[in-house]
């Protein structure tokens, strides 16, 4: 845990914030940060702790894994292959597509509305 250094503003003790300190995320820690931000008792609770955006990192990091898991998966026990792939491109486009949005929908809530 981040150690807090405070400021003081008139009478307030006002902690110090780097506003600038980015999470390095993609759509699935954006999504997360969103489901936080509308639960704010969570969402401040780690600002203020110094622990969101680490949070925001790994949660994205284990969603990317579990896509990428559950589409492989997926995919091997429904027969979709390179096979299918050269034999009929539209077939192979239709599945495979169906198969991420099944695997987003897991990966959704499982990990980013838990």
């Amino acid at each position: 845990m981040q150690e807090l250094t405070y400021h003081w503003e008139g009478d307030y003790l006002i902690p110090d914030l780097d506003p600038l300190e980015a999470p390095r995320i993609g759509k699935y820690g954006t999504m997360r940060h969103k489901y936080l931000r509308d639960h704010r008792g969570i969402f401040d609770g780690m600002l203020l702790e110094g622990s969101l955006n680490a949070h925001l990192e790994e949660i994205d990091r284990q969603a990317n894994e579990m896509m990428e898991r559950l589409t492989a998966q997926m995919s091997q026990a429904e027969g979709v292959t390179e096979q299918l792939k050269a034999q009929d491109q539209t077939a192979w486009v239709r599945a495979m597509n169906n198969i991420k949005n099944r695997a987003e929908e897991i990966v959704i809530n499982d990990l980013i509305f838990a």
